[in-house]
């Protein structure tokens, strides 16, 4: 095989970060795991019912470009009476990370910018290189507050795409309303598309969520049921927006993705209505016993939402404390992997209590260990 037939886009797009903590976890038997990024609970049964119903039923074959009617028209009515925006319209994609691809390669021409804030969402600079933008980190560090006056200053004239995570993957952190009023102000008054990420939004455990849309009408919503439901390996999520860009990422995904699976939109519809208040409940109570057995030992910022904490490693860099615990017996990620930083360590509490408590044990003693 010739090594001429790969991208330069591919060769731009690093997965080390990743295959480096799998490298170090190769060996681990029954590891206190405190890296998934994704719920620990099951999809609830009416979900996983109205899933076999629909399939049985002969739902299966595509739908719709923009998804099924009935699922379409309840994201619309929920999206029209929370922003009551003329020209807002949404459509059913697959997942959030489809839909994040669809308005990136919209969006982004050949060497156009795209800011994001580091740390960051691992998918948003892989998605710009794969659109042909060029990526601008915005560093928010130690608090993972946004900077407002360090975006407007890295705004040029080629900047076409803000991306915005709240809340956020890795650090937790729940953007305050000052912080998203002006991050939405500043994107309009420069022309510049925001992109608001907003998977983890049910998961806001010290303050009301705000959507950068309550202040910005062109904001560009992307959100879905794989987090707030345990649906991460079903792909189906929606996005909303501006009509005219909106109608644009549709086209799109008519020749890439088709739809997003017809019969997990039914099962979608069901999710629609699911109360996951509990789930939400159990992880606050997760992040706070989390928090009060670290307390002690750890740096900790934020961690209003998500279920994640990004703590400052006690010594040494972020992957060396991860070396450490790993041969402890706990698997958690280094936070190189998501920032430009190597100073920080990403846990994630959506786990049993039991395995909270197991964890928090050896990330003190390996502390102490420094």
């Amino acid at each position: 095989m010739s090594e001429r037939w790969i991208s330069n886009r591919m060769r731009n797009i690093d997965a080390s970060g990743i295959r480096r903590v799998f490298d170090l976890a190769a060996n681990m038997t029954d590891p206190v795991n405190l890296s998934i990024g994704q719920p620990h609970f099951d999809t609830p049964t009416p979900i996983k019912e109205a899933l076999k119903k629909a399939a049985d039923g002969g739902k299966n074959a595509y739908s719709q470009t923009q998804g099924i009617k009935p699922l379409l028209n309840a994201i619309q009515g929920r999206v029209d009476d929370e922003y009551q925006h003329s020209d807002r319209q949404a459509f059913v994609t697959s997942g959030t990370s489809g839909g994040l691809m669809l308005a990136l390669s919209t969006l982004v021409n050949p060497g156009d910018e795209v800011i994001a804030f580091d740390p960051w969402f691992v998918m948003y600079k892989h998605l710009t290189t794969l659109a042909g933008g060029v990526y601008k980190s915005i560093n928010t560090y130690p608090d993972f507050r946004i900077p407002i006056d360090a975006v407007r200053e890295a705004i040029t004239e080629k900047t076409k795409v803000i991306l915005f995570n709240s809340p956020a993957n890795p650090t937790g952190h729940v953007a305050s309303e000052e912080e998203v009023k002006a991050l939405a102000e500043l994107a309009r008054e420069h022309d510049i598309a925001l992109v608001s990420d907003e998977i983890y939004r049910a998961f806001c455990y010290d303050q009301e969520f705000i959507s950068p849309a309550k202040y910005n009408d062109q904001t560009i919503v992307i959100d879905g049921f794989s987090k707030s439901h345990s649906m991460t390996g079903w792909r189906v999520g929606w996005c909303h927006g501006p009509e005219h860009v909106i109608q644009q990422m549709m086209k799109l995904q008519q020749f890439t993705f088709v739809c997003a699976p017809h019969p997990v939109q039914w099962a979608a519809l069901e999710a629609m209505n699911c109360d996951i208040s509990d789930r939400v409940s159990e992880y606050k109570s997760n992040r706070d016993l989390l928090k009060s057995e670290l307390k002690n030992h750890f740096e900790i910022n934020s961690a209003g939402g998500a279920f994640y904490m990004f703590i400052k490693a006690p010594w040494g860099t972020g992957t060396e404390f991860v070396k450490k615990a790993i041969e402890n017996n706990l698997l958690i990620i280094p936070g190189n992997v998501f920032s430009a930083e190597d100073t920080h360590i990403r846990i994630s509490y959506a786990a049993t209590q039991e395995t909270i408590l197991k964890g928090a044990e050896i990330l003190r003693n390996v502390a102490e260990s420094g």
